[in-house]
């Protein structure tokens, strides 16, 4: 019943950064862990990074971290993704998701059972 919605894709140039959001009307959204993941055209969808219900612990993909920062905001019912130095490799449709109360990890995508629709980020070189 959870609804997440993402937002802040777009276009943009290798080395710019952007700012993805996901937001949730829930009022319990500070019960949950969530995570964002990517998916390009052809690819597996694969995890980002990833941040526990208070906010005081995240993971990232070995190959992204120091280059994007997780964040939320509980009161406001909001995750955050600062993209930095972004490279054409980074170019996906970007997921968050709601990790499963059941869930035995931060990294698959079956440990998440609740997803936005995506948003999309194209960097060009």
């Amino acid at each position: 019943q959870v609804d997440l919605v993402e937002s802040g894709g777009g276009l943009v140039q290798a080395g710019g950064s952007l700012r993805l959001s996901c937001a949730a009307p829930g009022r319990t959204f500070s019960n949950y862990n969530m995570g964002w993941f990517r998916q390009a055209p052809g690819k597996e969808r694969e995890f980002v990074a990833g941040i526990n219900w208070s906010g005081q612990i995240s993971h990232y993909a070995d190959w992204v971290k120091g280059r994007f920062s997780i964040s939320r905001d509980n009161a406001e019912n909001t995750m955050a993704l600062q993209m930095n130095d972004l490279r054409p490799g980074d170019t996906a449709a970007y997921y968050c998701a709601k990790q499963s109360v059941q869930a035995s990890g931060w990294f698959s995508i079956y440990d998440y059972d609740r997803w936005g629709r995506g948003t999309q980020v194209t960097v060009s070189s």
